[in-house]
């Protein structure tokens, strides 16, 4: 049986990004994984500009309190002004550039207006509410790096200095399955022994927020000749196909014999919990071997092994650079005695106290366990936790981007 980390290790080892790149427009990129670093071809700010409401002035025209200066021009952002007159104050708002001559601003709180003067209230510093050109971004420097997964903040930024276009990798092509004769659609009748298909419900979704494009297959009949059709449509024109259920040794559990008949299965057990029935292996397809994960049928065990190990391989297949989630190390507000040999993923909560609390019932058929919970507290094999024990605590608002 292999570790968890051996598991993630070799899925990430085999992992093979995309190498499509397309270039989109800076405004459609967010959610994309960057192809190629960008570097700034202007300085940001672009020249020094003002950061308050108030005037501009030369710091040596004001040599004590209550001094009174014309006021030599008005400058709005977007305009340009003059030189400045010396002995002089230029009306000046926020993000207008700084006029030649003036090496400071008064906000205007600490002024007093009068019809074409100003009496100034304070002594100005050299520099004092200027934004200087370059400050923000130096014309030249690298402002977003290779395998960066865009957010707004990075679109807005490359946008700020002008770049209209960004070069993307394209999307991943995802088909998943579902096996089990048992599965109904919700709507349907739910006849004895009968469940409804929440993976399907659960995986797409999943699929969809880290960006893939989703082939949605639907459901595959108990049977070794289906599930071997149906993985031979999966691999063709995708590039990683996930199932839901099959990955047992029950005698109606064909995933992984039909895996093994249509490419090579490499590793399926894995000491985590939930989770440990998983089938990792490659499909052939002409040309090429396509890459298979068999999740478990259990909505939870599914959602844990999807989390953990699918969604570190499929960031970096998109071309993701840093694929570890992020974690907290969180005080534990409960009692974990009696630890598993299994490194476990406990549905866990955090607390208005700055702690966790666990779901009570950490069974791996409970999916109300995970709707409860907000994210997952990582534990080591055997690893007792004891109130007050710093824990591991791996939030959903970052596993589920």
């Amino acid at each position: 049986m292999l570790t968890f980390d051996e598991a993630l290790s070799r899925l990430l080892d085999g992992a093979q990004t995309v190498s499509e790149v397309r270039s989109l427009p800076t405004l459609a990129a967010a959610g994309r994984v960057l192809a190629r670093a960008q570097a700034a071809t202007v300085d940001a700010p672009p020249l020094d500009n003002s950061a308050m409401d108030g005037y501009a002035l030369a710091v040596a025209d004001v040599p004590q309190l209550t001094t009174c200066l014309p006021v030599s021009q008005r400058i709005v952002a977007g305009s340009v002004g003059t030189r400045l007159q010396p002995g002089t104050a230029a009306r000046i708002f926020t993000g207008a550039p700084i006029p030649g001559g003036a090496d400071a601003v008064v906000m205007q709180e600490l002024c007093q207006h009068r019809a074409d003067a100003v009496l100034i209230n304070h002594l100005p510093r050299v520099g004092e509410h200027i934004r200087r050109a370059g400050s923000d971004i130096a014309a030249g420097s690298e402002i977003l790096s290779v395998g960066l997964r865009l957010r707004p903040q990075d679109t807005a930024q490359a946008a700020s200095v002008g770049i209209a276009e960004l070069p993307v990798f394209r999307r991943l092509r995802v088909a998943v399955l579902f096996t089990g004769d048992e599965l109904r659609m919700p709507g349907e009748a739910l006849p004895p022994g009968a469940i409804y298909n929440a993976n399907r419900f659960l995986l797409c979704p999943l699929l969809e927020r880290l960006g893939c494009v989703v082939r949605d297959l639907g459901q595959v009949a108990d049977d070794l000749a289906a599930t071997r059709r149906a993985l031979r449509e999966a691999a063709h024109d995708n590039d990683l196909v996930l199932s839901s259920g099959g990955v047992s040794v029950g005698e109606e559990d064909h995933v992984k014999a039909a895996v093994e008949l249509e490419g090579r299965l490499e590793m399926w057990k894995i000491a985590i919990k939930p989770g440990k029935p998983l089938a990792f292996g490659h499909l052939t397809s002409p040309g090429r071997e396509v890459p298979l994960i068999g999740l478990p049928g259990n909505p939870v065990s599914c959602l844990v092994t999807f989390l953990m190990l699918v969604r570190p391989l499929l960031l970096k297949m998109q071309g993701v650079r840093e694929v570890s989630p992020l974690a907290y190390l969180l005080r534990a507000d409960f009692d974990w005695l009696r630890p598993g040999a299994r490194r476990e993923f406990l549905r866990a909560r955090g607390n208005i106290d700055g702690g966790v609390d666990l779901f009570s019932n950490q069974a791996s058929g409970v999916l109300s366990s995970a709707v409860w919970a907000d994210g997952l507290v990582d534990n080591p094999p055997q690893q007792v936790i004891h109130r007050g024990d710093r824990v591991r605590f791996l939030p959903f608002s970052a596993l589920l981007n």
